[in-house]
């Protein structure tokens, strides 16, 4: 037991702490998330969404910012075309940029990011990137409207 304990360090330790603080029984994610912001002692946090959630990304800010300073940001952030960013002239468009994403929260100095219906592979890239600590509020899961696990709980 001992042993695995030796796998944090003492912030790791201080984010777990947190973490079990803010365990709200029969509450939901986004309360969670504001107790263990405020536990952690953050004031300022980031959230990364798909521009097709630009609504429901706004709604979170405003949830958010009674008690934190929000900055938000959608993936076409930079504008950066497709055949750019992919280095190949048949792509059309404008590219997503989850490590501009993760660039401009940090010049917001964030302290927690959220992951707000990046695309696969994106929210890797941006989990990657991201200087602050993050944690995912929805995935794209476009056949089941974002709720991944409606797939896994009928069988």
């Amino acid at each position: 037991m001992e042993d695995q304990k030796k796998l944090y360090s003492e912030t790791d330790l201080k984010v777990m702490r947190a973490a079990e603080d803010s365990l709200l029984v029969g509450k939901n994610r986004v309360e969670e998330l504001k107790k263990f912001a405020t536990n952690s002692g953050i004031k300022r946090i980031g959230i990364a969404h798909c521009i097709g959630m630009t609504r429901e990304a706004t709604e979170l800010k405003e949830r958010l910012s009674d008690q934190f300073d929000v900055y938000t940001v959608d993936c076409k952030y930079g504008k950066v075309p497709a055949a750019v960013m992919l280095d190949d002239e048949t792509e059309h468009g404008t590219s997503c940029n989850p490590a501009g994403q993760a660039d401009f929260l940090a010049h917001n100095n964030t302290e927690l990011n959220i992951s707000f219906g990046l695309c696969m592979g994106h929210d890797i890239m941006f989990n990657m990137k991201s200087k602050a600590p993050t944690t995912t509020l929805v995935v794209k899961d476009r056949e089941h409207k974002h709720n991944t696990f409606q797939e896994f709980s009928k069988k």
